[in-house]
């Protein structure tokens, strides 16, 4: 139990009993856990119990959560007013930032320095058996089992600066780097929490179970050391892949109460699993599911990068990102079918065959009418989808389902093949027919879509997907019914599913991809009108719209001619006005020699008549 002063170390009693089960729970020889559970008294864990039995001591109680079979049993309340044991799979450690101890004490009070008992299993009898009875004035005992397994090949540690603990586990002499000492805490037989390097003796490592989260109820347990830095799991992972016939499940095992979401990063709207207080929790990804975007790195081998978010909305720092893959041996089998026949005492030949069967290889085109590829197109160009099979002996044919379109951004799409093979809006998308070949004039193995092309308002990419499915010896067209612009309907054939197969799911389903740049036809038109309003300082002006819309070719030449008739007029006329002055000029320096200067009223009257 602690001591009262807390000073230099808070100090652990051990008691050595007999638990029925724990051989089982907390392993043999090396990883032998080197305790079995741990007694916290006076203090209770404040969850929902998932199971509450009777029972006559907290030792039956500690047994019963290490032989609890339905569910991993990771603590306990034990009630000695009711004598009954409160079974979990939450403890300090996984409920950490939601739950912490409580004081069970009768007065209420939250008792800082509470004893901790750790119960050893060393076989032979039982020792100290005053340890089993409560304290005075205690209802509650707080058991931990330390013989759960915890997530540790993905873990991420706090640094606690300027303090280490003043109790440790173990001590590590002689290690090498920060790295060998976090890899002795993840290794450890023990669920080591907290780790220091260095701090107190040149390559000693210390370990310790405890961390923040177990330390609440304990007086100072962290020595204040300026230059020292302890290290603190925060969170941990194991994420397991199975790999199934039609898709893969990531499967995540994490040390703390997860609340957040897990998606592939590039549909994280699409193919995402929202988790709400769980410690294991999985993501199915479908190899043919369009809305998970599994990629086929090469055949036979598969892969999605996942994240592991904690917030709902935003990603931080503590989130995870991870790629899955899983890879299958596709190699080509020899398959013989052999008999042997007995006339008499003679044995015939064994006759055999063999045969190699590869699956088809199938593209998506985006082509015009006439099978030419086309890359980028504007909106309303009539274009063709076309599903072929490359393989040139191949047995089989071929149908298409499921055909979507997307913007490129994980936004908008639209469904314009439905599952069974059927255009959703023939006005966009219509039916897949087979396309004529021009070497046999039959009909060939590619199937065509015929459609104008359109764009999404959020991006100028449009990306297809559609399940394609290979059959023998050919494909039976599906009937669909549709409807034309005019409203009327009409029935006609299109290569979708197989009537027989509806309703079945087929392992040999194929996912193609392909995109194409579709651009606005008004696009340009829009670009001139932008620089035409720039160079306008009125915009809102209609006199000045009204005066642009006028300046034609023909009316500029004829505004320029009647702009230089008009400065010639002026002249013609600026001259004439000029010869008559000078010749006004001289006809009076004339008359002023005649007349003297007594009569300057005459002579006003001249000049003016």
């Amino acid at each position: 139990m602690s001591t009262d002063s807390q000073f230099p170390v808070f100090t652990l009693f051990a008691q050595k009993l007999c638990l029925k089960g724990s051989g089982k729970t907390c392993g043999v020889g090396r990883r032998r856990k080197p305790w079995v559970v741990e007694v916290v008294p006076g203090f209770r864990l404040p969850i929902a119990a998932l199971r509450t039995r009777p029972s006559s001591s907290r030792r039956q109680c500690s047994e019963y959560c290490l032989t609890e079979t339905d569910f991993t049993c990771r603590s306990a309340n034990y009630n000695y007013r009711t004598a009954t044991c409160e079974l979990s799979d939450m403890d300090r450690f996984t409920s950490w930032g939601q739950h912490t101890l409580v004081s069970s004490n009768k007065e209420g009070t939250l008792r800082r320095r509470s004893p901790k008992i750790k119960q050893k299993l060393r076989g032979g009898q039982a020792t100290g058996s005053k340890a089993e009875e409560s304290s005075p004035g205690n209802e509650f005992d707080y058991i931990e089992s330390n013989c759960v397994s915890e997530p540790v090949k993905m873990c991420d540690f706090q640094e606690i600066e300027g303090k280490i603990l003043k109790t440790v586990d173990s001590v590590r002499q002689d290690v090498g780097t920060l790295e060998d000492c976090r890899n002795l805490c993840l290794e450890a037989n023990f669920r080591c929490h907290t780790f220091d390097f260095g701090d107190t003796g040149d390559r000693v490592c210390r370990l310790s179970h405890h961390s923040i989260a177990s330390l609440l109820h304990i007086e100072e347990p962290y020595l204040e050391v300026a230059e020292a830095t302890s290290y603190q799991v925060t969170s941990c992972y194991n994420v397991t892949i199975d790999c199934q016939a039609t898709g893969m499940v990531a499967r995540i095992k994490t040390n703390k109460i997860f609340n957040g979401k897990v998606y592939v990063k590039s549909r994280p709207n699409s193919c995402v699993l929202n988790v709400t207080n769980n410690l294991e929790f999985e993501l199915p990804l479908e190899y043919h599911d369009l809305n998970c975007d599994v990629r086929q790195e090469t055949p036979g081998k598969f892969t999605a990068d996942i994240i592991i978010q904690h917030h709902d909305q935003i990603v931080t720092s503590e989130d995870v990102g991870l790629s899955v893959k899983c890879s299958y041996n596709l190699q080509n089998r020899s398959v013989s079918n052999g008999m042997q026949l007995e006339i008499g005492s003679e044995a015939m030949e064994e006759a055999s065959e063999s045969s190699y069967v590869l699956s088809p290889t199938v593209s998506m085109r985006i082509t015009d009418r006439y099978g030419k590829d086309i890359h980028t197109a504007q909106v309303g160009d009539p274009l063709s989808l076309r599903f072929e099979i490359l393989d040139a002996d191949t047995p089989y044919d071929i149908f298409v389902r499921e055909l979507i379109a997307l913007d490129g951004v994980d936004g908008s799409e639209i469904l314009l093949i439905d599952s069974l093979g059927c255009p959703t809006d023939p006005t966009i998308m219509g039916s897949l027919s087979k396309v004529e070949s021009t070497e046999t004039g039959k009909d060939s193995r590619v199937l065509q879509a015929p459609f104008d092309a359109f764009k999404f308002p959020t991006s100028d990419v449009v990306q297809f997907k559609a399940l394609v499915t290979p059959c023998l010896p050919t494909c039976e067209p599906v009937l669909c019914q549709m409807e034309d612009y005019y409203g009327l309907v009409r029935q006609t054939n299109s290569y979708g599913r197989k009537k027989r197969s509806v309703g079945k799911i087929n392992e040999e389903e194929m996912l193609v991809v392909q995109s194409i740049r579709i651009a606005d036809k008004f696009q340009f038109e829009r670009n001139r009108q932008e620089m035409d309003n720039s160079t306008n300082p009125f915009p809102h002006d209609k006199s000045g719209e009204r005066l642009q819309n006028c300046m034609t070719s023909p009316g500029l030449l004829f505004t320029v001619f009647l702009f230089l008739f008009a400065q010639l007029l002026i002249i013609i006329v600026w001259g004439v006005l000029f010869y008559r002055r000078q010749s006004l000029q001289k006809g009076m320096k004339k008359e002023l020699r005649i007349p003297s200067l007594d009569q300057p009223t005459h002579l006003f009257y001249r000049l003016n008549h």
